[in-house]
């Protein structure tokens, strides 16, 4: 499991919007950042997963709605290659848009509006990039309340309601203790880690390295996957605290 790039060089970054000067703001934007390198840009969502392929940046600057492969599909691709794929931060110009719960199921690590101000998608590139899911720029309960009571588009390939095979995840959330399945119940009511620690009466170090061995034991990158999972799988019950 990737942990983010390493802070000693710039985080590589691809950016992919349909709208030409839309996409050189955005690029020209984060390459003006000491940390940042824009390493390629890309028109449409096929372009984007050519350019994660031969420039393996460490994050995908996503428009979500493209011509021809759109940006959900394209995620559900960059995020699926390798052992160590990019971290993708979708971009919307709706909040709470119905398309960014499917982005998120197709492995996306979180959204930001597209009328965010600079530093703020600045702050959303480095957040991502290390590793820590940024689930929306609003309130991250509204948007787990939402994309809870969201049923995934129906899909022929994984489409749970044809499929009766449990979720992946399943079964390897038998393997977590039971603190640690605690912790996951309070990452997925949308607590930050130094809330879960309030509310567990423990450090926040405690719970990072909880978290970590969540993800590590799960097999996913990130607290918003962790999120997607939790709910899949039927750990937590929408509108219901967990099983």
């Amino acid at each position: 499991m990737s942990a983010g790039p390493a802070p000693s060089r710039p985080i590589r970054i691809v950016v992919a919007d349909d709208h030409p000067v839309v996409r050189s703001a955005f690029a020209t934007l984060l390459d003006g950042q000491p940390d940042f390198t824009v390493v390629r840009t890309a028109g449409d969502g096929t372009e984007a997963v050519l350019a994660c392929r031969e420039e393996r940046p460490d994050l995908v600057l996503m428009d979500i709605r493209m011509p021809g492969t759109d940006g959900i599909e394209a995620t559900r691709q960059v995020t699926a290659e390798g052992p160590h794929p990019p971290r993708v931060l979708i971009l919307t110009t709706f909040d709470l848009d119905e398309y960014v719960y499917d982005a998120l199921r197709a492995g996306a690590s979180g959204f930001l509006l597209k009328e965010s101000t600079a530093e703020r998608l600045f702050e959303a590139v480095r957040v991502v990039a290390a590793g820590d899911a940024l689930l929306a720029p609003g309130p991250t309960r509204r948007l787990i309340a939402e994309f809870a009571a969201t049923p995934p588009r129906a899909d022929p390939r994984t489409d749970s309601r044809t499929d009766p095979r449990p979720h992946p995840a399943a079964e390897r959330l038998r393997t977590l203790t039971p603190r640690e399945t605690e912790v996951l119940l309070l990452v997925a009511e949308g607590l930050s880690n130094p809330e879960v620690a309030a509310r567990l009466t423990v450090t926040e170090e405690t719970v990072k390295t909880h978290v970590s061995r969540i993800l590590a034991k799960l097999g996913l990158r990130d607290r918003t996957q962790a999120v997607v999972t939790a709910y899949e799988s039927g750990l937590v019950v929408p509108g219901g605290r967990g099983r």
